[in-house]
């Protein structure tokens, strides 16, 4: 094997003379392009290919030429590009091979989410295709056979923060983990989290004079799912909420900024110094801290089947792993932290038919195979009807726009340029609002003074969705909106913030005038965002079977569940359900493997 800086040499080389259409053939892949610099070791171990299915051995080998993400990232930067690709909110260990492909078409992988249309040398189009988790029962059947690959005491399905938090807590309780996530790279729904975690009675609410109740928190997250959540799970949200906030400090994590987001009656949605996003942050101190712990994080690999004996007891997983084929991991346990299905249009539209055809806000994994995983385990389930829209999301850079945009301040427009909905009511009624405008979005829009307050809002101009006018007039002749009825409507808004009371649609928070030049919109329209339904579980995490009994060393924790929000969740109170029921699930799952 060559050294590195001989490889960026021969790179170089190779480039150039491709780029030239000299000696060197026009390649479709990486893997033909790589081969004129060597063979199959050029990437691999040797000429069998991968060794597992993280592809260890291969984004290393791409980092030793390339650089790290960083490095490229600052390439970018050079290249003046519009959007740097490597500049981005993933965490962990980024994984080269998850754009980068070697014997198919790359892809850019950010275009799940986003769209940005981004032309990669010999790369295809992004797709995501859910697959039955049954597809290959023959095989599946025959590597059950074979016996065991691996064991170990808990295999937590899912990286996002639930199962992170599950895989911290589970090796804090003295227990080794396996976790298994179906997607390249880690942090799931979690990594695009923006607003904050939702928590009461915390000692950062203290120092910034903010008074605030678990009880309050309780009555808020009731009313907000229209009472039909399970009060138990309820409790135990608000009463470990901030408990909660102080094990993830203990880890590293900075949730001491404090704003409000929509249906609480308290500021208590705690977020890093500054409004910073807080899903990508706590996802990173979670990834580090179970790296720390010894986790075994095994990516593109794919549970399809939790392993039971003759008594219903769990005995572990049937893996799908991308390279290395299926196998059979034994536990004790299994925590199921797979998320929602946001991201299969088809399943969304069957629990809520007026969703069929709507955009996500998801990941590209949220397809719910962890749901029909639970379901053919036995696992029963509650409020899969109830599917939320997040009412700000944005058609321009498919990116959703926090909701701590408009706790800190901002206000929704339409293209008349009018107020027409209290800004921080509950997601279902704003994406409600926003659908029975002209042209089914709106506007969000804001001055300096909220920009400012929030970092944040700097990712969205990077990314080239926010308008910017010097003036009021100036940025409504950007949005083709009527000048004077904006200037009108920002008027009577500030008069409202000067009174401390919104005359016209009863907007409880009003932190800020909008005063302060330039102004600036976003355009914004409501998509799918949370699936509040899922399996049912106890205080404890345990998955119970329609009996009503729980499934011996079946647990489950997240958006997985239901139970937790209702009809309709709260924003903050995903973070605060995925790190309390995500901890709870670890050390309930840790204490079964003791026990049998």
């Amino acid at each position: 094997m060559f050294s590195a800086t001989l490889k960026r040499t021969s790179l170089a080389l190779a480039l150039s003379g491709f780029l030239v259409g000299s000696a060197y053939a026009a390649p479709e892949v990486l893997a033909d392009f790589h081969q004129q610099m060597g063979d199959c070791a050029t990437c691999h171990v040797s000429k069998s290919g991968p060794t597992d299915d993280n592809l260890t051995h291969e984004n290393q080998q791409c980092v030793s030429c390339h650089g790290s993400l960083d490095d490229m990232a600052a390439q970018d930067a050079t290249k003046k590009l519009k959007v740097s690709p490597h500049k981005s909110h993933l965490i962990g260990d980024i994984a080269c091979t998850s754009c980068h492909k070697g014997h198919e078409k790359s892809v850019a992988y950010c275009d799940a989410c986003h769209s940005f249309g981004f032309d990669m040398p010999f790369g295809g189009k992004w797709e995501r295709k859910f697959v039955p988790i049954d597809v290959n029962k023959e095989a599946q059947d025959k590597a059950i056979a074979a016996g065991p690959r691996d064991t170990t005491d808990v295999v937590i399905v899912g990286s996002g923060g639930a199962g992170l938090a599950a895989a911290v807590s589970a090796h804090e309780n003295g227990a080794k983990v396996i976790l298994l996530e179906k997607e390249p790279l880690a942090g799931g729904n979690t990594k695009l989290a923006a607003g904050g975690m939702n928590a009461a009675e915390t000692k950062f609410q203290a120092k910034l004079g903010i008074k605030d109740k678990v009880s309050i928190m309780i009555d808020d997250t009731m009313k907000g799912g229209r009472n039909i959540n399970d009060p138990a799970l309820v409790k135990v949200l608000a009463e470990d909420s901030s408990d909660s906030i102080d094990w993830l400090t203990s880890l590293g994590a900075d949730m001491s900024d404090v704003g409000r987001m929509g249906g609480a009656s308290v500021n208590r949605s705690h977020r890093p110094t500054g409004g910073a996003g807080v899903g990508a942050h706590v996802a990173q101190v979670l990834y580090t801290a179970a790296v720390k712990s010894g986790a075994d994080m095994r990516f593109n690999s794919r549970v399809v089947r939790v392993l039971e004996d003759a008594s219903g007891n769990v005995t572990g997983v049937l893996v799908e792993g991308k390279y290395t084929g299926y196998y059979v991991i034994k536990a004790k346990a299994v925590i199921m932290a797979t998320g929602g299905f946001a991201k299969n249009n088809e399943r969304v539209a069957k629990y809520d038919p007026a969703l069929k055809g709507f955009a996500a806000t998801n990941h590209p994994g949220a397809t719910g195979d962890g749901l029909d995983v639970a379901l053919a385990a036995g696992a029963d389930t509650r409020d899969l009807k109830y599917i939320q829209a997040h009412p700000t999301w944005s058609p321009v850079g498919g990116v959703m726009v926090t909701e701590a945009v408009r706790g800190n301040g901002a206000i929704l427009v339409n293209r008349e340029g009018d107020r027409f909905v209290n800004e921080i009511t509950t997601r279902d009624k704003a994406s409600a609002a926003i659908l029975q405008q002209t042209g089914a979005s709106a506007f969000l829009v804001f001055d300096d003074s909220v920009r400012k307050s929030l970092k944040k809002i700097d990712n969205y101009i990077h990314l080239g969705i926010v308008n910017e006018g010097k003036t009021i007039q100036d940025l409504a002749t950007q949005l083709n909106m009527p000048a004077a009825e904006l200037e009108k409507t920002i008027v009577a808004y500030n008069g409202f913030v000067k009174s401390g009371k919104d005359s016209q649609f009863e907007r409880p928070n009003l932190p800020r005038e909008l005063a302060t030049a330039p102004y600036y919109a976003i355009e914004v329209k409501p998509a799918v965002h949370h699936s509040m339904g899922g399996v049912k579980i106890d205080t404890q995490a345990e998955v119970l079977n329609k009996d009503g009994k729980t499934i011996k060393g079946l647990f489950a924790a997240g958006e997985a569940t239901g139970g937790v929000h209702g009809a309709n969740r709260l924003g903050g109170n995903a973070i605060s359900d995925i790190v309390t029921f995500g901890r709870i699930a670890g050390a309930s799952a840790a204490k079964f493997v003791k026990a049998n």
